[in-house]
C-alpha cells in the first residue's frame, strides 16, 4: 500500500479504510472499475454528478495509496483494490436491504441508464459481428442506440446508420426497475411497460441478451424477503428514502 494520509486520525482500521476510501465518490469509481471499467472518459461517463478534474484527483489518491494503477491507459485495480468486491457489493446488499426504495425524480437519468446498460448487452448467442438496439423513452426525448460491433458496445446518441435488431420502449422509471431488479422483465413485459419491437429469434432471447446490473440480485432478493415477511407496502417497491445504485 502506499503512503498513509491521515483523515480522522484515529489509529483503527476502520479509521484507516476510511483515509483512503471513504470521500466522496471514491467508492462509486472503485465500484465501476470492479465491473470492468478501465478508461478515465467511460468512468466520467459513469458518474456524470463527478467532475473530471475531481475524478482525476480522486484517481491520483487511489494511486498514492496503492488501490489502482496505471497500465498505458488503463486504470485497473491492484489487489488491494481488488479485495475491496466484497465491501463494495457488501454495501449494495445492505442498501437493497436498509435504505434502497423508490427513487427520486432526479436520479432517473435515461442516458446514465443506458450507458450502465451497454456494459451489460451479451449478442454473441446472435448471427452476425454486429448488432445494434434501440432504446426509446416515453418520458425522454433522446434516443440512444446501443451499437455491439465484434462484440465491443458503444453508445450513439444519434442513429449510427446500420440496421437495427431490437428496439425497447418503456419510460425511464420502468427500465431502471427491471435493470435493477425491482420489476421482473417478464412481468414488465406483460404489462406493457416495456415493449419490444424485432425478430422473434431476437425478443425471444432478450434476457440473455440483456444482463442485470451487478446488483440487481440483492434488490431482488431484498425485495422477496420483505414480501415473505408480509410487508406488502414495501415488498414492490423497497423501503422509501432511497438512493439510486448502479
Amino acid at each position: 500500500m502506499g503512503r498513509h494520509d491521515p483523515g480522522a486520525g484515529q489509529y483503527c482500521p476502520v479509521s484507516r479504510t476510511l483515509d483512503v476510501v471513504g470521500e466522496r465518490w471514491t467508492l462509486l469509481i472503485v465500484r465501476d472499475l470492479l465491473v470492468g471499467t478501465t478508461r478515465f472518459n467511460d468512468l466520467a461517463r459513469g458518474l456524470p454528478g463527478l467532475s473530471r478534474s475531481l475524478l482525476t484527483k480522486r484517481l491520483r489518491h487511489l494511486e498514492r495509496c496503492g488501490v489502482v494503477e496505471r497500465a498505458g491507459s488503463h486504470y485497473v485495480l491492484t489487489p488491494a483494490g481488488r479485495a475491496l468486491e466484497p465491501i463494495v457489493f457488501g454495501m449494495a446488499q445492505w442498501g437493497a436491504e436498509w435504505v434502497f426504495g423508490e427513487p427520486q425524480p432526479e436520479e432517473l437519468d435515461a442516458q446514465l441508464l443506458v450507458w450502465w446498460m451497454h456494459t451489460r448487452v451479451d449478442t454473441s448467442g446472435l448471427v452476425g459481428e454486429r448488432h445494434v438496439l434501440h432504446l426509446r423513452f416515453a418520458d425522454d426525448p433522446r434516443r440512444f442506440w446501443i451499437l455491439v460491433d465484434h462484440g465491443v458496445p458503444s453508445v450513439c446518441m444519434a442513429d449510427p446508420g446500420f440496421p437495427v435488431d431490437l428496439t425497447i420502449r418503456s419510460d425511464v422509471a420502468s427500465l431502471y426497475a427491471v435493470w435493477l431488479g425491482h420489476l421482473p422483465l417478464s412481468t414488465a413485459l406483460r404489462s406493457g411497460r416495456v415493449l419490444l419491437d424485432g425478430p422473434r429469434a431476437v425478443t425471444g432471447r432478450i434476457s440473455e441478451m440483456l444482463r442485470l446490473s451487478p446488483v440487481s440480485s440483492f434488490v431482488t432478493a431484498a425485495q422477496e424477503a420483505r414480501g415473505a415477511m408480509g410487508d406488502p407496502a414495501t415488498a414492490g417497491a423497497g423501503r422509501p428514502e432511497a438512493h439510486s445504485a448502479g
